[in-house]
């Protein structure tokens, strides 16, 4: 049994010459909150100037933060490692069960060293780390049953969680992703190529672990409040209902749902693929994170028939969100709800990242419609809008790395349009492909100057939604101090390691509060300090792999279609780099 607060133990596992060991690293939790926070620091000391991020001087880390198994929705981990899509900050968040496993094996982080001589999995509990050979189990055409076997072979349950790569790890694409409880993903920057070339296919984690506190009473009182405002107030209600596709409908409307590549901002399968009509028609069940009362988790059952036997069906559990029906159905034209949960569920199953292969595809269909390229790139298939069973069939060459072609498709738009043109439609930042939201200015802003060019990493495009609904027009200037601001208190929320989902109830105050009843002493404007200050280190390792906010490029064709802002402009869009690159200059304690 430890006290909540005692969170300092990093592992760190050697898989060249298959050792692990332990050591306590208690003031850099203090100092980093855990999470985004450590990860950052541990990356910066593991990882050389100038890695290549496929060598395995590559280091994984994983973190979990003082809120994890403690609070409700801190219910993430982070994982942080050197991008092979990006080659620079690779970040990565998921759900689960993992945070709470890590935290119950009496663990605040992992380090991942090397490179196994063949393919391995690795079993991490309290007792240490085992090393089981994953040669049966690499090459598998599916990731569920990859998950499935190591179910079987290992012991433990309940608090367990199972990391996974597929096909596309092993192949080392350069956007693939870790699967994790089959429904959650480190899906965004390659995390899946960093295990592939380190042959690591999976990773199990359990742990008995149990925590006390040193304020009980306290404890409790701060925990039903929290408790209440996500169960019994209308704050985390649509997120249970629907969850994220409950965007699709306001976002179509408010001609800011890309489509066809950005070709325009409205999409006419959006009532069919609209989070309501998924529900009405294919949700099969909700699930929810380790300890997280809300079930945001929609997953979707869909009958597929046997191919050789009439008559005869299988039921596919498919999750999903917004972002995968804007990558995967919209930006491809997909009007067709079991369209997209097959094409979905290919992707899920070979590990790739679902938002950059559809930018990816949509680039390459409007390539092919343009006449960049032809079947002879493709080597014979024909990429058309709303094809969803070719794009299939293309999704398995990506992931196969299946010729020139679909080798580059799977280094990303900004590798693949600097070999065969169409730069002036390639939709990426920082090299990472753009996520679903046109809203306005401190969207792609947001996008821009993001830590992992993510919508995650400040919401600009909530920024947007609230300027849009109130009818304000704001300066660059504003609009980078909005962005910075927001930026900063995610890496706190992000080093606890809190579900960003849950922002609107971890205020500074009730994150300050919950600090308090675990005996640790940070008022509000500490956090915010620290938050600016991790961020910060964040940009520093970015610098220090090349990264310059002057070398940013703007995607041409976001000028080119409206936003509910009207048309965007590359001057305004630089006006408010600048801006934010200033903030990010000044003094911690001056922000």
């Amino acid at each position: 049994m430890t006290e909540a607060s005692a969170l300092s133990r990093v592992l760190y596992v050697d898989l060249t010459n298959r050792r692990y060991w332990t050591e306590e690293r208690r003031e850099l939790f203090k100092e980093c909150l855990g999470g985004t926070g450590v990860a950052i620091r541990l990356l910066m000391e593991e990882c050389k100037a100038g890695t290549d991020p496929l060598a395995p001087e590559n280091p994984i880390i994983f973190c979990v933060g003082y809120l994890n198994a403690v609070f409700p929705l801190a219910s993430k981990t982070v994982a942080m490692f050197k991008s092979p899509l990006t080659k620079n900050l690779g970040e990565s968040h998921a759900g689960g069960r993992c945070g709470v496993a890590i935290r119950m094996a009496g663990l605040g982080g992992i380090v991942i060293r090397g490179k196994s001589e063949s393919p391995v999995y690795l079993v991490v509990s309290e007792d240490g780390v085992r090393f089981k050979d994953a040669s049966a189990l690499w090459g598998m055409s599916s990731s569920s049953t990859v998950g499935r076997i190591i179910r079987e072979r290992e012991a433990g349950a309940g608090v367990r969680a199972i990391m996974r790569i597929g096909r596309a790890g092993e192949n080392l694409v350069s956007y693939a992703g870790v699967i994790t409880e089959t429904f959650r993903h480190f899906g965004r920057l390659g995390l899946g190529a960093v295990f592939g070339s380190k042959r690591l296919k999976a990773i199990v984690i359990s742990g008995r672990s149990s925590l006390t506190l040193r304020d009980p009473r306290g404890y409790r009182a701060v925990y039903e409040e929290l408790y209440m405002n996500f169960t019994k107030t209308s704050l985390m209600k649509k997120y249970h209902e629907l969850g994220t596709p409950m965007n699709v409908i306001p976002l179509n409307v408010a001609n800011s749902l890309p489509s066809r590549n950005l070709q325009r901002a409205t999409f006419e399968g959006a009532d069919a693929l609209s989070g309501e009509a998924l529900s009405e028609k294919f949700l099969g069940r909700r699930a929810a994170c380790s300890h997280c009362p809300v079930s945001c988790i929609h997953i979707a059952a869909l009958r597929v028939p046997y191919e050789t036997e009439p008559y005869f069906y299988k039921t596919k559990m498919i999750s999903y969100d917004y972002e995968p029906i804007y990558a995967l159905s919209s930006m491809l034209d997909i009007r067709s709800p079991e369209g997209f949960l097959q094409l979905m569920d290919r992707v899920e199953e070979l590990g790739l990242d679902a938002m950059s292969t559809g930018v990816a595809l949509a680039w390459a269909t409007e390539c092919m419609e343009r006449g960049v390229i032809g079947t002879e790139e493709t080597e014979g298939l024909v990429l058309k809008w709303g094809d969803y069973r070719t794009y299939i069939e293309a999704v398995e060459r990506i992931a196969g790395v299946k010729g020139d072609f679909y080798e580059a498709l799977g280094k990303g738009v900004d590798y693949v349009s600097s070999i065969y043109g169409g730069d002036g439609f390639a939709l990426a930042y920082g090299g990472n492909e753009m996520p679903g939201y046109h809203c306005g200015l401190a969207t792609h802003l947001g996008f821009l100057v993001g830590a992992r060019h993510s919508h995650l990493d400040n919401a600009g495009y909530a920024i947007d939604q609230k300027l849009n609904a109130e009818g304000r027009k704001v300066e660059p200037s504003e609009v980078a101090k909005m962005v910075f601001e927001e930026e900063c208190w995610r890496q706190v929320l992000s080093s606890l390691v809190v579900c960003f989902f849950a922002r609107g109830v971890y205020t500074p105050e009730v994150v300050s509060k919950c600090f308090s009843v675990m005996g640790i002493n940070l008022a509000p404007a500490d956090l915010k300090e620290i938050g600016g200050r991790i961020l910060r280190e964040k940009y520093e390792f970015k610098f220090r792999e090349g990264f310059s906010f002057d070398k940013l490029k703007v995607p041409k064709r976001v000028t080119e279609i409206p936003t509910p802002q009207g048309l965007l402009t590359e001057e305004r869009l630089r006006e408010g780099i600048k801006h934010f690159e200033d903030l990010l200059k000044k003094d911690t304690k001056g922000t």
